[in-house]
C-alpha cells in the first residue's frame, strides 16, 4: 500500500510537472533547489490550492484503503503524504520572513485560513484518527523500531492533543479558535515590522553624534542617502543601528528616545497597536486548551517539552532569578557611580544602561568593543563557524555561485562529507532591509528524510541582522553579532546532519526546551581563545587576535551578566504568566505585563527583553509558553561543553557522540535520553552557573 501512495504522489508531481506554475513543477535546478528566480507572488495562491488538493487525495487514498490498518500503510504513508504542500508552504513563510511585501502579507492573511482549515480536517478526521488508534493499540505486539515507535506514538499524541476525542460541537469551536489564531499571529508579526520600519530618527547637527565610532556615523550616513536624507544622518529601530547609538552616544536625550521608540512599539494607541491582539490570542489560548483538557495553555504546551509542566519551568527561572538579581542590581549601583563621578546628578535609566555599561567595562578592563570589531569580519566569522564544523565532524561547506537566490545579499553553501558526499544546500542571508523582520534564526525549504531508504537531502536557511558593510568598511560584526551568527549555524546543522527516516521526526523536530541545545553549544567555540586565533583577524593586515585581546575578553566575560540574564529572565516569566493565566476574560496587556515584572521584582532601569505588543516569539513565532526554553537549553549546552573541554574543545570521540546522538538522531527519541547517551549523566546547572559567574554569590 506505501508503494500505492508514493506512486500516487509521484504522478501527482509528474504532472505538476508540466505546469506553468514553478512551485508545482519539478525544480529543474542543482539539487532540487528552489527556482526563486522563477517565482512571483502570483504563483503562491494557486500553488496552494492545487498542493491542499493533491494532500486530500492522499488523506482520502490512506483512509480508503481496505487492507487492516498497519504502521506502513498508515503511519508511513501519512507521514509521507503532504510533499508537495510542504514544499509550498516551506517557500512562501521563509519568504514572507526574508523578504517580504504587501502582496506576500495579503497572500498569508488569505492562505492562512485555508491551512488551518485543511490542517484540522487532517487532524480532525475520525477515520483516519480510527486507523490511528488501532495500530497505536497493538503497539506492544509490533516488531518496531525505536524510530517507528516515536514515530507512532508522537502522531497518536498529536491527534489526542488536537481534538481527535472531541464530539462534533467540540471540534467545530476547535476550527474557529485555531483559524483566529493564524491570523491574529499573522497580524502582529505584520505590525511589528510595520512599527519597526516605520521609525527613524534623522540627524541634521554633527555635534549629536558625539561618541559614536567612525563606523556607526559612515553606517548612519549611508542609511540617510538611502532614505533621502542626504548629507544627513538617520538611526532606525534595527538593532544594528540602534544597540551601537545606546552604546556610545554622549546626547542622553537622543539614547532617550530612541530607546523609548524601540520599547514603546505596537502600544496602545500607536498606529501599529498590538495589545488587542495580544489580549484576544492569550485568551482564545485559554479556551483551546480548556477545550483539550488542560487547564492553561502552558499545561497544553509543557506536556511535549522536557519541562513537563509550568511548575518545573518556574522553578528553574525562579533559581537563576535569585542569582542574577543581586548582580544586576550590583552592576546598577556601579553604574549609578560613574554617573556621580562624572559631576551628573541624575539617576540611570534603562536608556543608559548600555551607555554606562560600555563605559565601565572600558574603564575595568580596557576593553571597548569598537577595539574588537576589526577582528570580527562578517566572511572571517563565516570561516571559523564552518571551521569549527569540520574541525568537529570532517563537513565541508563550499560557496556556490550557481544556485537561484530571492536576494542578492543571499550566499550559498553546499555542504560535504570529508569524503565529498553531498549532504545539503545551505543559504545565509545576513543583512537588514525593510523587507525583513527582525532578529535572526534558522529555517528550512526542505527536510531531512528517507524516501524508501534513499536520502533527501536538507536544504536549510539562516537569517540574520547583522552590521552591514559601508563604503569604506565591509562588514564588521560585535561579538553579539558573532554568537549569534555561531547560534544559528548550530541550528542549521542540527538540520543540515540530520539522519532519520520520517519527515515529522527528522532535524529540528524535537522539544522546544531540547532545540536550543545545539545552536547554544556553537556559541560557546565562538569566542574560545584557540578558535578566536583561527578565524578573528583584523580586517585590513590580516593579523590575529592578539593574545592582550583575548585576555581582555575572557576577564570580561561575567561583566554585565546580571542584566543580560535578568533581562532574559523577566521575558521567560512574562510568556509564563501569559500562558498560565486560566481566566477566559480579555486581559489589558499593560497592567498584566507591570504586575508580572513587579511579582519577580524587576527594577526600573532595566526593561523585559521583549515586551508584550512586540514579543514575537511567543505571539506570532511558535514560542508561546517556550521562551524559557534558551534559559532550559543554556543549562545543556553548559554541561555538556564541559564534556567537550574535559575531553579537548576538538575531541573526535565526543563530537561523534554529539553528532550522532544530538545532532543526527532529531526527535525520534526521548531528548533527556538523547542528552544521557551522549553524556552519560543527567545535565546539571552547575555549569552555567559558573560560566556567568554566579556562583560566588551560592
Amino acid at each position: 500500500m506505501r508503494n500505492f501512495i508514493l506512486l500516487f504522489a509521484f504522478v501527482a508531481l509528474f504532472y505538476c510537472a508540466q505546469s506553468s506554475n514553478p512551485l508545482l513543477r519539478r525544480f529543474e535546478t542543482p539539487f532540487n533547489v528552489p527556482p526563486f528566480d522563477e517565482i512571483e507572488e502570483s504563483h503562491f495562491m494557486p500553488a496552494y490550492k492545487t498542493a491542499i488538493a493533491e494532500h486530500q487525495k492522499e488523506i482520502k487514498s490512506i483512509v480508503a484503503n481496505p487492507e487492516t490498518p498497519d504502521f506502513e500503510n498508515t503511519l508511513a504513508a501519512l507521514d509521507s503524504s503532504g510533499l508537495l504542500l510542504d514544499r509550498v508552504d516551506n517557500i512562501f513563510n521563509n519568504l514572507n520572513s526574508a523578504h517580504t511585501n504587501d502582496k506576500m502579507q495579503d497572500i498569508a492573511k488569505k492562505s492562512a485560513p485555508m491551512l488551518s482549515k485543511h490542517r484540522d480536517e487532517i487532524i480532525l478526521n475520525q477515520q483516519l484518527f480510527e486507523r490511528i488508534k488501532h495500530v497505536y493499540q497493538q503497539r506492544h505486539e509490533l516488531d518496531l523500531n525505536e524510530e517507528e515507535n516515536m514515530l507512532l506514538q508522537e502522531t497518536y499524541k498529536e491527534f489526542v492533543r488536537n481534538g481527535a476525542n472531541l464530539n462534533d460541537a467540540q471540534k467545530d469551536s476547535l476550527k474557529k479558535m485555531n483559524e483566529e489564531l493564524s491570523l491574529l499571529s499573522i497580524q502582529f508579526g505584520e505590525n511589528v515590522l510595520a512599527a519597526t520600519n516605520a521609525f527613524e530618527r534623522v540627524i541634521e547637527d554633527e555635534s549629536n553624534l558625539a561618541g559614536l565610532p567612525a563606523g556607526v556615523v559612515e553606517a548612519a550616513e549611508e542609511a540617510a542617502e538611502e532614505r533621502g536624507h542626504s548629507g544627513k544622518w538617520v538611526f532606525t529601530l534595527h538593532k544594528p543601528s540602534l544597540i551601537p547609538f545606546l552604546q556610545y552616544a554622549k546626547n542622553r536625550a537622543l539614547r532617550e528616545e530612541l530607546f523609548k521608540a524601540y520599547v514603546n512599539r505596537c502600544e496602545k494607541g500607536s498606529d501599529y497597536d498590538n495589545t488587542d491582539i495580544v489580549s484576544r490570542m492569550a485568551s482564545l489560548r485559554v479556551q483551546r486548551a480548556r477545550l483539550l483538557g488542560y487547564s492553561t495553555h502552558a499545561d497544553f504546551v509543557l506536556e511535549e517539552n522536557m519541562a513537563r509542566n509550568p511548575e518545573n519551568v518556574y522553578d528553574l527561572l525562579q533559581q537563576l532569578w535569585d542569582q542574577a538579581l543581586p548582580v544586576a542590581k550590583m552592576e546598577r549601583r556601579q553604574f549609578q557611580n560613574m554617573i556621580e563621578q562624572e559631576g551628573s546628578d541624575f539617576s540611570l535609566q534603562p536608556w543608559d544602561w548600555w551607555y554606562y555599561a560600555e563605559k565601565v567595562k572600558k574603564a575595568r578592563y580596557d576593553l571597548d568593543e569598537t577595539n574588537l570589531r576589526p577582528y570580527f569580519q562578517l566572511e572571517n566569522v563565516i570561516d571559523g563557524a564552518f571551521m569549527v564544523a569540520n574541525k568537529l565532524w570532517g563537513i565541508v561547506l563550499e560557496e556556490r555561485n550557481d544556485l537561484p537566490v530571492y536576494h542578492p545579499d543571499v550566499r550559498t553553501f553546499e555542504v560535504k562529507e570529508a569524503d565529498g558526499s553531498h549532504i545539503g544546500i545551505l543559504y545565509v542571508d545576513y543583512f537588514p532591509r525593510p523587507s525583513k523582520r527582525g532578529g535572526a534564526w534558522m529555517s528550512a525549504y526542505r527536510e531531512q528524510w528517507k524516501k524508501n531508504g534513499q536520502m533527501v537531502s536538507p536544504v536549510i536557511c539562516n537569517v540574520g541582522n547583522f552590521s552591514k558593510p559601508t563604503a569604506e568598511n565591509p562588514s564588521l560584526l560585535s561579538v553579539d553579532e558573532v554568537l549569534t551568527l555561531f547560534h544559528e549555524f548550530g541550528h542549521a546543522l542540527h538540520g543540515l546532519l540530520s539522519d532519520c527516516t520520517f519527515r515529522s521526526l527528522s532535524g529540528t523536530s524535537v522539544a522546544l526546551d531540547f532545540v536550543e541545545l545545539p545552536s547554544q553549544i556553537m556559541e560557546n567555540w565562538a569566542t574560545d581563545p584557540t578558535v578566536m586565533k583561527m578565524y578573528a583577524k583584523h580586517y585590513q593586515s590580516g593579523v590575529p587576535i592578539p593574545d592582550d585581546l583575548i585576555e581582555k575578553i575572557k576577564k570580561s566575560n561575567h561583566f554585565n551578566q546580571g542584566f543580560v540574564t535578568v533581562e532574559l529572565l523577566a521575558a521567560s516569566f512574562l510568556d509564563m504568566d501569559w500562558h498560565t493565566i486560566s481566566d477566559v476574560q480579555p486581559l489589558e496587556p499593560q497592567s498584566f505585563e507591570e504586575k508580572s515584572m513587579q511579582k519577580i521584582g524587576l527594577i526600573p532601569e532595566i526593561v523585559v527583553r521583549y515586551k508584550s505588543p512586540y514579543f514575537r516569539h511567543i505571539f506570532s513565532g511558535g514560542y508561546s509558553a517556550g521562551y524559557y526554553s534558551y534559559t532550559w537549553a543554556a543549562v545543556l549546552d553548559a554541561d555538556a561543553f564541559e564534556t567537550f573541554k574535559q575531553n579537548g574543545i576538538f575531541d573526535q570521540e565526543t563530537a561523534q557522540r554529539f553528532r550522532r546522538h544530538i545532532l543526527s538522531a532529531g526527535g525520534t527519541v526521548e531528548p533527556m535520553t538523547l542528552y544521557k547517551r551522549f553524556k552519560g549523566a543527567e545535565p546539571s546547572i552547575r555549569a552555567l552557573l559558573e560560566r556567568k559567574g554566579f556562583t560566588k554569590t551560592l
